[in-house]
């Protein structure tokens, strides 16, 4: 079936409630599925409305949870998520770290207590829309082994930046969309494996390793084993990125390691109290505004001189204003597994 993407929202929402989650939680959390879903990201998107709502309903998340600003000095943020589903939190979270840019030129808030986060990218949108840089950074329960190891500790860990362009009123759509880099640092995102194994479906050799340790393309042995991080055929930065951002988002800010925390693939478990980090920077305090758009045209325009060459952001731009306009088809049974 065909659903616009208000119909979605509303489906997801009801859903959410009916699992217990606050309307305003709920809400928040619909929109960011229904935005990945959109935008081609269906790891982060749909399929997780299953997941998010058994969690309510076993206690793994507090439906009820209202995010708070537990600490504040100068540029410098903490916001507790309270266990609870972990939008609220970061939209807090990026809208704080926004306001203090503009007058602290740069920005750090961390998000304590908290879930999965979905796409990372999506939640620094309103620093582009305010003219500023953004950087954000989450772990996510064990998936992946340190440099030489075998069992995992840390998440597939991903960073996201943002970083907007100059706007042209006359320019065609999607030629001023800002630049949205988004990525897992496992050599893809665990999400990817999930629908594989929903569908049954194999995984390429080089994602993956078994519960033993051992490389795999069963999705499912794969769930139950370790990712593997990026590049780990042939170099351990991969592993070394995953290390940077696990302390950035746990030691620093106070959140637990990805090895505390229960699997989101599973339906009982602890609260994984996990953590989010989002930097938002005002180019008016350091370049300049003008000089930070002309630079950055400068080298988006070289990177076109390559046939070829996608801008990061444009192609989940592109499917996203084309299920603006047409909706999505989703298979009832989907919809009808969230009631």
């Amino acid at each position: 079936m065909r659903f616009t993407l208000d119909e979605l929202r509303s489906r997801v929402e009801a859903a959410l409630v009916a699992a217990g989650a606050a309307p305003a939680m709920a809400a928040s959390t619909a929109r960011a599925l229904v935005l990945a879903e959109a935008q081609g990201q269906g790891g982060h998107g749909l399929s997780r409305v299953v997941q998010y709502a058994t969690h309510l309903r076993n206690g793994r998340v507090n439906g009820y949870a209202q995010p708070v600003v537990l600490r504040r000095r100068g540029g410098a943020l903490l916001i507790d998520a309270r266990e609870g589903l972990a939008f609220p939190a970061c939209e807090l979270a990026v809208a704080e770290a926004v306001a203090a840019a503009r007058t602290q030129g740069v920005a750090f808030a961390g998000v304590v207590n908290s879930h999965h986060c979905g796409v990372v990218v999506d939640h620094l949108r309103p620093a582009a829309a305010a003219g500023m840089v953004g950087l954000g950074f989450s772990n996510s329960p064990a998936a992946m082994p340190a440099a030489g190891g075998r069992h995992a500790i840390f998440g597939t860990n991903p960073v996201a930046a943002v970083f907007p362009r100059r706007q042209r009123p006359d320019a065609p759509a999607g030629a001023c969309d800002p630049l949205l880099i988004d990525l897992s640092l496992s050599e893809v995102a665990r999400g990817k494996v999930m629908l594989a194994a929903k569908a049954g479906r194999p995984i390429p050799p080089g994602w993956a390793l078994d519960a033993q340790g051992q490389p795999t393309t069963d999705a499912q042995a794969a769930l139950a084993g370790s990712m593997l991080p990026l590049g780990a055929v042939s170099s351990p930065k991969g592993a070394m990125l995953a290390l940077m951002v696990e302390l950035l988002v746990t030691a620093v800010i106070g959140a637990n390691f990805g090895f505390e925390a229960g699997s989101f693939f599973v339906d009982e478990g602890n609260r994984p109290h996990l953590g989010q980090v989002f930097v938002i920077i005002d180019p008016g305090a350091l370049a300049g505004n003008d000089a930070y758009l002309d630079r950055l045209e400068v080298l988006v325009a070289e990177m076109l001189e390559d046939e070829g060459v996608r801008l990061p952001g444009a192609r989940r731009e592109a499917l996203r204003r084309q299920a603006e306009a047409e909706g999505i088809e989703v298979a009832e049974a989907v919809v009808a597994g969230w009631v």
